[in-house]
This record gives C-alpha cells, structure tokens and sequence, in this order.
C-alpha cells in the first residue's frame, strides 16, 4: 500500500499487520487483523504523529519517503508509549535525527526505559500547542484511556483529531476510511475493541469526551491508531457514550462448561426458558468459544449466567479467566445468575455467585444446581428458572450496579 491522503498535506504513512491474531498476551484476539497508523503532516514544519509496530519501521519510512525526507521530520509526537504504537520509535528517531520527540509529561519515563535515546524529550501538557506554519497541533492529556501517558493531537485548522487508542478498532483492510467497508464490519469491531480495552474506564470516557468539546474541539474527522478512519465521527462518538453509560441490548448470554454433559442439558433449557419470555439469549460453551469475542457479547447484553460442573469444590478451570476478565474489565452492572450440576458435592454456583458480586453485578435472587443428572422435573425446573431470570431483566435498568 502507497501512502494515503487524509486531508490535504495530511498523509497516513502507517502499516496494515494483516497475519496478527492475537493482542495483549493472547487475552484478545484479533481475527481481522490490524493497522498500525502514524500520520505525517507536511507543513513548514514536519510533523509525523505516532509511530508503528517495530517490524513494521521499514514500511512506515517508505510511505514518509513518498512525501518527505524522513531527515527533514521536525517533531515526532508520541501520543502513547505502548509497544504496538512506538516499537519502531528508535529507528524513527535514527532516521529522523533532528527531529524533536513531544510527548506527555508522563511519557518520558517509558521512551527512556524502552529506547534509551539519549535525547531530550518535549514534554506538553493538555491545551499545549506546536505551530507547524498554516497549521496547529493543540494536545490534550488522556491519562487511563488506556495508559497514564496517553494524549491526543488535534490539528486545529482541519479539525482533524489524530486519536491514537480512542475510537479505534484491530481492522486490517485496504481501505483507509470507515465509510469505505461495511458498517456492521466496523462496528463490531470497535464495540469489541471497547470492550476489551477500554471499559475499565468508562466514567473517564463519560467525563473527558465533554471536556474535550467544551475545549472547542468538535472535530470533522477522527484517525485512530488503529483501524480505520472516520470521517462521520458523530457515530463513534456516540457509540462511545452509550458503551461508557452501560446500556446494554435486551437479552441475555449463557457461559458454560461442563464435564458428562449435566451442566449443558441445565444451560439448554434455561436458554428455553428466557427465550419463551421473548428474551433473545445466546449460548456459548466457554472452552470452544474465543475469549475477546464472550467479553463483547457479555458487554452488550443486560444478562449474563454463568454455568458450571463442580471439580474440587468450585467451576471447572476453563471458566477461570473468563471470571477473571469480568472482574477485571468492569462493564457497568449487569443482572447475573449462577448454574451447575455437581455429583458428590456443590461449590461450583457459589464460587461464580463471589466472582459475579466482586465484578459489580447484580445477582439475580437465585441459581439453580442440581445432583447429578437432570430428570424431565429438574430441566423443567431450569426453563422456570431462565422464565423468571428473564422476567427480571425486562425490570433491570442497564448500568445498575453493586458497587
């Protein structure tokens, strides 16, 4: 792919990572792939915004070489120090050697350990400006979404918000822009991203993206540092306010696993039973079902039972990380339940009910477990109890929490 322009004298000078399936220590995956954007902006002076993935450097030096000398580059703004964005950031730097590196004040610490320069860095804080001649960068401070160094770039005359992390998605495509590719492609990736990213931090997104807009940035056009760009970015924007406040679709998602197949005969018939309310709820068996992609449907959805035989007094092992990743990724309260089967002892439902309470959800009135193997009463039992679960998520408000 050549270099492509953004707006005018604004280029995207980045790489497409069209092999990578995996982010984060295998803990999201990326079926799609991903991109890896930097941005060059050719005025009297030469800005590049955001580096790439380290074994992308060649490519990105290419794509500045179509527009510039990459000597001729006067500043290289670091919006974040994460590997995936500033990996390349010594090559770039080498390729670049009078060019000044501008981050946030919170940055330095990380360039130095990660590159060892031995360069001094320009440190700028929110409403800072860098004057490049016709054009403006004004950088605002983003701490936690998703680092403490994070900040964005706004280029004031094109009203063009250079984002990094925010608004992005892990979308390798040959198209540059949002609009250019499916919409349901786009979103599904982005409410993915959301959730297995930046959900932790959702009260900073209901609080920073006003702030930014009482700052008098209302920008046309939004380019992430990864993904696509949007040149509608009222619907990214919106998108993100509505994830942050914790509403959520009507209906519900059954996690599981099971060892001789009780606990799946439970699963089926809760799932009867929430549907015959007019709920729609889908099923998913943890062991065979990716990791990131449960975190999005569970972050969509009001509901969410967790279902388990019991091994050694709790859930079986291959539900671990998944209660793990609820804890840790805080979606806003959802209405929870527990299930499970157990032969000579139960623990199993207790140990999901702990999990659902410590990551802020709102525990339904009761489980259901059972011993042994459901007979015809049992499962009839399991579809009232996925009824009056039902039942109550019509009542729940999405967003309520116990903590």
């Amino acid at each position: 792919m050549n270099k492509v322009e953004v707006t005018k004298d604004v280029y995207w000078v980045g790489a497409v990572d069209w092999d990578v399936r995996s982010f984060h220590g295998f803990t999201y995956s990326t079926h799609r792939g991903t991109s890896y954007n930097a941005y060059l902006i050719a005025d009297e002076k030469i800005a590049l915004v955001d580096t790439v993935h380290e074994a992308f450097a060649d490519e990105l030096l290419a794509r500045v070489r179509e527009i510039v000398a990459p000597e001729r580059i006067d500043y290289i703004v670091v919006n974040h120090v994460e590997i995936d964005h500033s990996g390349s950031l010594r090559e770039i730097a080498a390729a670049a050697p009078r060019a000044e590196i501008v981050c946030s004040p919170r940055a330095p610490e990380g360039i130095q350990r990660y590159f060892r320069l031995g360069r001094e860095l320009r440190t700028v804080k929110t409403g800072a400006e860098l004057k490049l001649g016709r054009r403006t960068l004004r950088f605002v401070e983003i701490p936690m979404l998703h680092w403490p160094d994070s900040m964005v770039s706004y280029l004031v005359e094109d009203r063009l918000l250079l984002s990094n992390d925010a608004f992005g998605q892990h979308l390798a495509s040959s198209q540059r822009f949002a609009e250019d590719i499916a919409p349901e492609i786009v979103m599904d990736e982005a409410v993915k991203y959301y959730a297995n990213i930046l959900a932790p931090f959702s009260n900073l997104v209901k609080r920073k993206i006003p702030e930014i807009v009482e700052m008098g940035i209302q920008p046309k056009m939004i380019a992430p540092s990864h993904g696509v760009i949007w040149k509608n970015p009222q619907t990214i924007v919106d998108a993100y306010l509505r994830w942050a406040s914790g509403a959520a679709e009507e209906r519900a998602v059954i996690l599981y696993d099971t060892m001789w197949g009780s606990t799946q005969l439970m699963a089926r018939a809760v799932m009867e039973g929430i549907v015959a309310e007019g709920v729609p709820a889908l099923l998913l068996r943890v062991p065979v079902t990716d990791r990131g992609d449960i975190m999005k449907e569970v972050f969509l959805a009001k509901g969410v039972l967790v279902g388990s035989s019991t091994i050694n007094n709790g859930m079986l092992p291959t539900l671990a990380p998944i209660m793990e990743d609820l804890v840790g990724l805080k979606f806003k309260g959802k209405l929870a339940a527990a299930f499970g089967s157990f032969g000579w002892g139960g623990g199993a439902v207790t140990e999901i009910e702990t999990a659902l309470k410590k990551a802020g959800f709102r525990l339904f009135g009761s489980n259901a477990q059972l011993k042994w193997r459901p007979d015809e009463a049992d499962l009839a039992r399991c579809v009232s109890f996925g009824r009056e679960f039902a039942k109550a998520l019509k009542e729940h408000k999405a967003g309520d929490s116990t903590q």
